[in-house]
This record gives structure tokens, sequence and C-alpha cells, in this order.
């Protein structure tokens, strides 16, 4: 229904998928993961639901949108979020206004959803009454048009380790082979004792945003020792899912793979380098500041509904600590088919 502005609140359709998009690539605050491609991510590669909101004029522009995950779990608890499996998320609008309508709107979802609760991972603060969760912080960078100055902007320790990728012969080639990524990635995670998520959930990226989810593999001697899928956004590029294989510490091919990043982005004009996210204290942490980057703090935000407490499902959680030691002693075959199961509730 309308407010008495004319200003309504709808639930995206694949028709509107489009709308949406424009919306989304002329706000300056909205970013990758407030694409209305997420939404059919969740539901294909996942099978959550998944409540896309925008907000419509009279005359039918859209004004702000809110994309919104449902992930229910016995084991790590019931939430609606935005977005799940995602850096960012939150409200997108043209004013306050819109935001706080589509937040309210949120509100209402979760309750009749009866969830434990409602989580936005915005960049900034936006609910000053509302419980946050300070784990994460995100590291960007403007970098420059010309490689070399980016190459002498990264630290000296950190340029020696992408130097002696460069020595080892290390070469690196853009991809569309996803068993190919998720066969590195897959035992990178498994190491970490992280349960690794389906190769499906690969394929329905690159399937769903098409050359903007780029696939870079790093070969030494013919083998792929390394591989990393980003996604492209406007001026910016988010290498997202990374590993290497055994043999990738000895030639610093992880260091060598991120540079090959860096410097493709940079010549075909990209302005902004997303390393993403990171938990503060972690070797994710300190390896990303090594490369010269400032953590900028972020912004998790939680409406309790059921719950009275804001949820705690993260590795640094010491009741994890039995689990993560257990999973990095799995053969690597049975993580790739157990991991699935339980990375889809991991959002």
């Amino acid at each position: 229904m309308p407010s008495p502005d004319g200003v309504g609140i709808r639930q995206l359709e694949p028709a509107d998928s489009d709308r949406w998009d424009a919306f989304v690539e002329r706000m300056p605050q909205a970013t990758f993961f407030h694409r209305a491609g997420w939404k059919r991510v969740l539901e294909e590669a996942f099978g959550h639901s998944a409540y896309f909101l925008y907000a419509e004029s009279e005359d039918g522009e859209i004004l702000g949108v809110l994309p919104l995950g449902h992930i229910r779990s016995r084991l790590f608890g019931n939430g609606l979020v935005s977005t799940p499996f995602c850096v960012y998320g939150g409200s997108v609008g043209v004013s306050a206004d819109v935001c706080e309508r589509l937040d309210a709107e949120a509100c209402r979802l979760a309750e009749s959803l009866s969830v434990d609760h409602l989580e936005l991972r915005c960049r900034s603060r936006c609910h000053d009454d509302w419980p946050r969760k300070d784990l994460y912080v995100t590291f960007r960078k403007s970098i420059d048009p010309d490689p070399e100055r980016n190459l002498l902007a990264i630290p000296r320790k950190q340029r020696a380790m992408v130097r002696k990728g460069m020595q080892a012969g290390l070469e690196s080639r853009l991809d569309s082979d996803v068993d190919t990524l998720h066969r590195i990635y897959s035992e990178s995670v498994r190491n970490l004792g992280t349960p690794v998520f389906s190769k499906r959930y690969f394929r329905v990226l690159k399937d769903v945003f098409g050359d903007d989810c780029e696939i870079l593999t790093v070969h030494h001697g013919g083998k792929v020792v390394a591989g990393v899928l980003s996604f492209l956004f406007r001026d910016e590029v988010l290498p997202y899912y990374g590993g290497g294989s055994a043999e990738a510490r000895a030639f610093k091919a992880n260091d060598f793979m991120y540079w090959e990043v860096m410097r493709r982005a940079c010549e075909r004009g990209s302005q902004v380098f997303d390393f993403g996210r990171s938990k503060i204290g972690t070797g994710s942490f300190d390896f990303k500041r090594n490369w010269g980057f400032e953590p900028e703090p972020m912004s998790y935000e939680f409406r309790l509904v059921r719950s009275t407490e804001v949820p705690d499902v993260n590795p640094l959680n010491p009741k994890y600590s039995l689990f993560i030691a257990g999973w990095r002693r799995l053969p690597l075959p049975l993580s790739r088919m157990m991991g699935p199961f339980i990375s889809k509730y991991l959002g």
C-alpha cells in the first residue's frame, strides 16, 4: 500500500530487475551486493527465501532498495539478513526517509517471519538505538592508472613477496573454469577449518553476473596453483573467493595472484580495489594491512525479534574451536562433500 505521499514499498519481481539495477548503478552508496541478481543466487544456489524490497513513487520511479535473505537453521539460528554471504547490505535510498521506510518494512517482515533477528550489514552507522557487532572491518583503496605506481605503493616486504612470485615464473590467466577454481578454493578453506561452499554456488554466481564475475587463475609449470573469483562493479574490483594449493606458498602464488587482480584492474580503468572484510585480529586482517590498506570499521546492526542477544556465529567464538580443528583434519574429498550442507547456513 502507498503512503499518504504516494510512496509504496513493493517486493522485487523478475520484470523489475533492470529498473532495480539501474537504480543501484547510479546510487553512490550502493554496492555490488545490492544488485538484483543476489535474489536469484540466494534462491537457486542455497534454496533460501529472498525478500528484495524497493520503494517506489506514484509515477513508478524506484526511490530505494533493500535486499534481504532469510536463513533458517537449527544450529546457527534464524535470521533475516541484508545481504547473506555478502560483505555489505542495508537500505540504499534517495533520502533518509526512504531508507527509514524500507527498514520499517523489514522490521515488520522480520516479525511476521518470527525470526530471531534482523541484520543489516551497513558500512556506517544507521540506527543509533540498534545493537551492533563491531567484529568486521573492510579494506578499500584507490588505485593508480599506472601499474608500476601501484606496485611501488605496496609496502616493501609485501612487494618483495609479489616479486618472488614473478621470479618464480608464475603466470595469471583469466579463466571461465569454475571447476578448477572451486578445487583450489576448497582446499584452502578446508585448511582454515571452514566448510566450503558448493560448486553450484560458484556456477550460479557466474551465470547470474556474467562478465562482472571474473575468475583469475595462477599457473606454474602448466599447473594451476591459485585462483580467485572477483566481482566487478562500476570502477571497483572486489576479489572475493580466493585460495591456493599446497604448492602456492612456496611460490608466493597468493601474493602474486592479488597483485595480478590489481594490475589487470587498473589497466582496464578500475579506480578502487576492495579487499573485502576481515575479522579484527585474524591472519586475513594482517595480510591486508601488509598491502598498505587501512581498515575501515563496519557497522553490522541488529534488530532483535525473538532473540535477546546479538548472534555470535563466527570462527573466533571459542565454542567453535573444536569443530574448526576437526574440520582441518578431514580428508579433502569428504570436506568437499559435507561442506555445502553446512556453509549454506553460514551466510
